[in-house]
Order: C-alpha cells, then sequence, then structure tokens
C-alpha cells in the first residue's frame, strides 16, 4: 500500500539532511536509508526509489525477488567462532548372510558431519551404511532435521549427506580442505561435548601411506596420527583440522596405541571431484599387482639390469585396465604417465615424496584418463597405452561388499542358495580368513584363478530340516556347478533351472563330493510352505539384484 502523509515526511526530511552533509555520497545514503525506513513500514508499504540529486525520481519499485541461501561462510578457529560440523545420528539395520530373509539387530551410530563450503555435509560411509534413518542435529540448538544420502562410496569409505533446507545449516560455517599436510604437522582432532561444545585433541601425522581401508580389498592414501583420543559422544566419525581447514575424517582409532587412521583430504578431494561430474565414477584401478625388485636373483631373472627401477608385475586382473593395455605378469613396470617407478613400486610426488604408485593410480589420476605406461620385457623396454578404470564389480565372482539392500536367495527343498560374498564370509567374525569355510575363503581371496567364464560362485548356504533335506544336512557350503544340465554362474540361473526340470526330479550337481543332490519337484512343492511357516521365511526366493 502507498505511504502515508507522516512516513512521506519522514522520509523527505532524512534526504534533505544527507544531501545537506554528504553530498558526494547521497546515493548510497539514500539507498540505505530506504531500507531503514522501509523496515519500519507496515506490511505491504512501499517506498520510492533513490535516485541521484537532480535527476528525476523514478516510478515504484519492481518487486525484489528473494535470494538464494548464501553458501556457508569459511570456518575460521577461534574461542568463540562455531565449528563446521553437524550432530549425525544414523539408524541402520543389516542383513544376516546365513540366513538371508532375516533381519539382524537394529543399531544406532553417531558421528559427526564435517559442513563443507557448498552446503553438503561429508561422513565416513561406514556411518551410513545399511541405513534406515539419517538424522542432523545442530551441536548449540539440539534442533534435528531428516538428511538425504546423496552419494556413498564404501570403497573410499566416504559418503555426501544432504540438509533437508538450506536454512537448517544458516548459522553453521563452512570447511575447506587443506592437501598440503606432512608428516610431523600437528593438527587436532575435533569432537563434541554433550553440550556442543567442541572439544579439541592435539595431535601429530607420524606416516602418509598407503593402507588398507574398510573394504579389505581397497589401498588408498592413509594419515597415521599419534593422538591420546578419548570416547565420547558422536565418536564414529570426526575430523581432523589443521589451522580451520580440513585434513581428514578419523576412521580408525586404536587405544591400545594411541593411532588413528584418518581418510586424507587428498582422497576426499578426488571424491568430491568425482561427485561434481555425474554419473560418479569412484575411484579408478590398474588391476594388477607387483613386488620389489630388490632380489638380485629376481632381477638377473627379468634381466633387469643393474641399476634400473621398477617393479615386478605379479598378477594381471583379467579385463582390468593392465590387462587392457597389454600387460603381462612378468614385466617390469618402469614408468607410469612420465614417472620413474623405484624398485620397490614407489614414485615422487610433489607433496608426498616417495609414495607407492597405487596412489597416483587410484586418487590423482580420475577415470578415464589415458596414460603411457612403459615396462620392460625381454630385455627391452616397450611402451604401452592404458586407460584407468574403476573396478567393474559385475565381472566379481565374489562380492566385496553389500550394503543398502538384502542380499538375494533361493530356498528349494529346504536347502538355501546364495551367492558368495565378503559379507557372508565375514559372519564368521574378525577371524573369518582361518574360521570361515576354506573353500570359499579361496574363491573370495584369489578371484583371478577362477575358471574362465565362471560369473558368480553360487553355493549351500543352509539346510533347513524336513523330510525332502534328510541326507542334506553336511551339503552346506557346497558350490553349485549345474542344475538340470544347465551351468550355473548366479541365483537366477539356479532359479530358471529349478523352474525347467526335465522330468519329476531336480538334479543338482556340486563341485565336490558327493557329487549330485536330487530333490523331488512336487515333495519340493509341498515342503514350500511348511518351510515358509516354520522359519518364518517371506519368499521362497529373492533376486532382486538379479535384474
Amino acid at each position: 500500500m502507498p505511504m502515508t502523509a507522516a512516513q512521506r515526511t519522514i522520509f523527505l526530511a532524512a534526504t534533505a539532511i544527507l544531501l545537506a552533509t554528504q553530498p558526494s555520497r547521497a546515493t548510497e545514503g539514500l539507498r540505505g536509508i530506504l531500507e531503514s525506513v522501509r523496515a519500519l513500514l507496515p506490511s505491504g508499504a512501499s517506498t520510492p526509489a533513490a535516485s541521484a540529486p537532480g535527476k528525476e525520481e523514478p516510478g515504484p519499485a519492481a518487486p525484489t525477488p528473494t535470494p538464494a541461501p548464501a553458501a556457508p561462510k569459511a570456518y575460521v578457529p577461534s574461542p568463540r567462532s562455531q565449528p563446521p560440523v553437524v550432530r549425525v545420528n544414523v539408524a541402520s539395520q543389516a542383513s544376516s548372510f546365513t540366513q538371508p530373509w532375516r533381519k539382524n539387530t537394529r543399531t544406532l551410530r553417531q558421528g559427526l558431519g564435517v559442513v563443507l563450503m557448498d552446503g553438503r555435509i561429508l561422513v565416513t560411509a561406514e556411518l551410513v551404511g545399511n541405513h534406515t534413518y539419517v538424522e542432523l542435529e545442530k551441536p548449540e540448538t539440539a534442533l534435528k532435521a531428516p538428511a538425504k544420502v546423496e552419494v556413498v562410496d564404501y570403497d573410499a569409505n566416504l559418503a555426501l549427506l544432504a540438509a533437508p533446507a538450506a536454512e537448517f545449516l544458516q548459522s553453521v560455517p563452512g570447511a575447506r580442505l587443506d592437501e598440503s599436510a606432512a608428516v610431523g604437522d600437528r593438527v587436532e582432532i575435533m569432537q563434541l561435548e554433550s553440550n556442543g561444545r567442541p572439544v579439541i585433541t592435539p595431535a601429530t601425522i607420524t606416516t602418509i601411506e598407503v593402507g588398507s581401508y574398510p573394504v579389505d580389498e581397497n589401498a588408498f592414501l592413509v594419515f597415521k596420527l599419534s593422538v591420546p583420543l578419548q570416547s565420547r559422544e558422536n565418536s564414529f566419525t570426526v575430523p581432523a583440522f589443521k589451522d580451520g581447514r580440513l585434513i581428514g575424517l578419523v576412521m580408525r582409532y586404536q587405544p591400545m596405541t594411541q593411532t588413528a587412521d584418518v581418510v586424507p583430504a587428498p582422497v576426499i578431494e578426488h571424491f568430491l571431484q568425482a561427485v561434481d561430474h555425474p554419473p560418479y565414477a569412484g575411484f579408478p584401478r590398474a588391476g594388477l599387482t607387483f613386488s620389489d625388485t630388490r632380489d638380485p636373483q629376481l632381477r638377473r631373472y627379468a634381466k633387469l639390469p643393474d641399476g634400473k627401477g621398477g617393479a615386478y608385475v605379479t598378477k594381471v586382473v583379467p579385463g582390468s585396465p593392465a590387462a587392457g593395455a597389454g600387460m603381462k605378469v612378468g614385466d617390469v613396470l618402469l614408468s607410469v604417465d612420465g614417472l620413474a617407478i623405484d624398485q620397490d613400486g614407489n614414485y615422487e610426488d610433489a607433496r608426498l615424496g616417495k609414495i607407492s604408485l597405487a596412489h597416483y593410480v587410484s586418487t590423482v589420476l580420475q577415470a578415464g584418463q589415458k596414460i603411457p605406461i612403459v615396462v620392460w620385457r625381454d630385455g627391452a623396454e616397450i611402451t604401452l597405452e592404458g586407460v584407468v578404470a574403476p573396478r567393474d564389480r559385475a565381472q566379481m565372482i565374489s562380492q566385496p561388499y553389500i550394503f543398502d539392500r538384502e542380499p538375494d536367495y533361493v530356498v528349494a527343498g529346504g536347502i538355501v542358495f546364495s551367492e558368495l560374498s565378503r559379507q557372508f564370509l565375514r559372519e564368521w567374525g574378525s577371524n573369518w580368513v582361518e574360521d570361515a569355510p576354506l573353500h570359499l575363503v579361496y574363491l573370495d581371496r584369489f578371484q583371478g584363478e577362477a575358471p574362465e567364464g565362471r560369473h558368480r560362485i553360487v553355493f549351500i548356504s543352509d539346510v533347513l530340516s524336513g523330510p525332502n533335506s534328510i541326507g542334506y544336512d553336511d551339503l552346506r557350503f557346497e558350490v553349485v556347478d549345474e542344475v538340470n544340465g544347465k551351468k550355473i554362474g548366479s541365483l537366477k540361473d539356479l532359479a530358471d533351472a529349478l523352474d525347467h526340470p526335465t522330468d519329476n526330479f531336480q538334479r543338482i550337481k556340486l563341485a565336490e563330493d558327493p557329487g549330485t543332490v536330487i530333490l523331488d519337484v512336487e515333495g519340493t512343492k509341498a515342503e514350500e510352505a511348511r518351510i515358509m511357516s516354520e522359519y518364518s521365511v517371506p519368499a521362497p526366493r529373492r533376486l532382486e539384484s538379479q535384474n
């Protein structure tokens, strides 16, 4: 609505004072007065637009569009500054892999998420694995809101969350990355008291190396910190800072040695760059293993001259970038992308110094990059060309992890069939490599040695007692080769074969003794209802990931 006479009088008086005292700043001052007057007006009142002295006053201003929420301000550490973190509360529930239709007990994890400069929230993938609900909580007010998992990479143990609305993080500063951390640097681990007050614990970077991550097959850059870290609320994931900038997320802590393993900023930066170029490609792999060339006998065998470095290639994964480049077992890797490789398989990194080639391939390079490779073969240098790419999990006969979905299974005649996965083997606990069935451990650990054409390992994971399964109790963990004459490379293959018996019997050929299992077709169907009721099996099969 228009200004009243009194309001217009106030406005004109203020304008006259400004023109008389500070004419050179009239325009800027008028804009400020207009804003002040507008704040005093009733809702819907309008003020004239400011104009320079001597110019005709324009008509009513057009409505001002609502500005987009501003990006977080950068975090600057001080005794009174608010930390760039929020609490992240996660309810999760994993599946049982020995009885894949059953859910394990629900768990609650609590960690700290780091608010980045673009308003997204960084956490470890472990924190949100198998989540059923993710919630953000502001430390200073305990205000809570649901969050969405935008991207998760279980290989690199990183995930990004999105807040429900930009306003939720309005008062929280954003953290910037620092990739310059080096051995000997003093850094700080940030935790929170129950009242939201930050607790800072000094730490020292003692080692920077390529090491294992929670998914065993993976090796990425790791910062090792010496720090007397105390157990507090929300400590499943905690950040590490150097001069107010994020240098990584703590993913493991050993109280006995007071050592923390950190997912460092270079790995985080690669993750964020890959996220910003959808579809998310992840971290590339070369698809080979190598050993050092320090042994004089090995050097003579490889015809490697004295003084020449290089790493001896011990394995090339079929279908991998290394295989595509033409690399062979017995090659000596001399250089990658122009970087010389020493006899330990290291290269000279501009920031990190001597570090494993694995870091350059997985973290410095991005998926799809083409690189020259120089190898020593049969007494001469050969130049190859390769394109680095993420590991193709579809080609793995045993999946390294299964998160955020229920495992597939088929039940027939009381026999439970599953596909081999590291998750199943982990049901034997932390010592699963020794305690789980050894032939399954071997298949999982040495996948490159599986017969050509083998897709997935289908095996008998359990036997439910009943008339049809009498005498078959000892068949647990046996691998299935054929069903009704059809080769089995997945649970879908098995289900299709069971749906098409050649007569009144199902013939299941195993890789080992007793060789063949015979199930009566009609008896199997008759048993189905009893098994589902007695063992609380919701359906005789689940093949959700087989499509």
